[in-house]
């Protein structure tokens, strides 16, 4: 089995107080032996014998990979030449009726696009994607073909969820048999965009997501921007059909606008029924002047689980995506005025799938023996440092091995 050796590897061990406030967290220097894709021992001055790479961090923090849960690569214009996105004048329709002549053209290049897309968010530290991808009337399954294509490329690297998605609306394009195509070729999580807005019939819109993610046993990712009470009422069906169909567990609504808008008591209602489901939501923390974030923190704490994604590194719809996900972080903390230590901290776990190095109690629950070595070095001495300074990623691990490494200059540390 392939082995690993970190040498130097920085771990959080507790937080530091003064007057019962949490101040700091204390780090120490340890040595992580990785065999076989999962930590094997944590220790000092760690021994090896026979074939094994190793690596000195040189003192920098370990801490766990990023996942990126909302992303499109298969229509991006990320490694072609720099275009910006066409004046919106008919909301999400413009978008979608740009589709219907841009895709096409785009075919030529998707699948170099894609894979240039990958490339970038594994050097942002990412060890899993989950790609939406476009299933409508003029591409078909094309996309889903290309991203399959190129995801399996990088299956030693990453691991990865495909989202049949009907970006022009499921009944509206009338797409139901190649959603249903798309899942035998390969996609993993059945998608939807906006019932009441594009498909004009909430009802039979949502009944057939589910119907098809039953059919195939897939869960299902929907994109709901539909504001305030509307949109409630969508999340509502939705909870209702998770229910009746024993999909618990199984179902996200992407950017899930509506809950930036309810006055407290609904929201608090509306909370509630979606962690009896145990539904997530992903976000890109829009901080647009005319959109409000959603109650991230307060979702969290209530048992939704929430997960961050870019949704785009440039195409038609935006031109600000970065991949950058300590960049997402740091945004995501200012908004919600992550000041101290504590909260700061507690920030790694919106894009890591909630794996942190600490516990709420200040415990060290990561790397354990037997965990998986999804990890990154990076030349910061805390997740909370990480977050507040945008420290850099210098070494990406996926399954046990260093799938990227970059310089970052001259170690700062602390002094950043």
């Amino acid at each position: 089995m392939r082995k690993l050796l970190l040498k130097n590897v920085r771990l959080e061990e507790a937080y530091e107080y003064e007057n019962e406030h949490i101040v700091g967290t204390r780090t120490a220097i340890f040595d992580v032996l990785i065999e076989g894709g999962h930590v094997q021992q944590v220790d000092k001055n760690i021994v090896v014998d026979g074939d094994v790479e190793v690596l000195d961090a040189q003192k920098q923090l370990l801490v766990p990979s990023f996942r990126e849960m909302h992303i499109h690569i298969d229509k991006t214009y990320f490694g072609g030449e720099w275009q910006a996105p066409r004046p919106i004048t008919k909301g999400i329709l413009t978008r979608i009726e740009e589709e219907r002549t841009l895709l096409p053209k785009q075919l030529p290049t998707a699948a170099f696009r894609a894979e240039e897309m990958v490339k970038w968010l594994i050097a942002q530290g990412h060890t899993h994607i989950r790609s939406h991808c476009n299933v409508d009337p003029q591409i078909g399954t094309k996309h889903i073909e290309i991203t399959k294509q190129v995801l399996e490329k990088y299956q030693d690297q990453i691991t990865y969820d495909i989202v049949a998605f009907p970006q022009h609306g499921l009944l509206r394009s009338n797409v139901e048999e190649l959603i249903r195509e798309a899942m035998t070729m390969g996609a993993t999580l059945v998608g939807g965009v906006d019932p009441s807005i594009v498909d004009r019939d909430i009802e039979r819109s949502l009944q057939t997501t589910m119907q098809i993610a039953q059919d195939y046993n897939a869960g299902i990712d929907i994109h709901i921007h539909t504001p305030n009470t509307l949109g409630e009422f969508e999340f509502y069906k939705l909870i209702d059909l998770t229910k009746q169909a024993k999909k618990e567990g199984q179902v996200t609504i992407s950017h899930a606008m509506a809950l930036a808008d309810l006055p407290q008591p609904q929201l608090e209602s509306l909370v509630q029924a979606m962690a009896s489901v145990q539904m997530d939501v992903t976000t890109t923390v829009p901080v647009a002047i005319n959109r409000s974030t959603i109650p991230i923190p307060y979702l969290y704490d209530n048992g939704v689980n929430v997960s961050v994604g870019h949704d785009s590194l440039t195409d038609h719809w935006s031109p600000y995506g970065t991949g950058n996900t300590i960049t997402k972080l740091n945004i995501m903390a200012e908004r919600f005025r992550f000041m101290d230590e504590y909260s700061l901290s507690r920030a790694w776990k919106y894009a890591s799938g909630g794996i942190t190095p600490l516990n709420d109690k200040g415990e060290r629950v990561w790397p354990k023996v037997g965990d998986a070595a999804n990890m990154l070095l990076v030349d910061g001495v805390s997740s909370a440092h990480i977050v507040a300074r945008r420290c850099p990623i210098s070494t990406v691990i996926s399954q046990g091995k260093v799938i990227h490494q970059q310089e970052v200059g001259e170690l700062k540390g602390e002094f950043r």
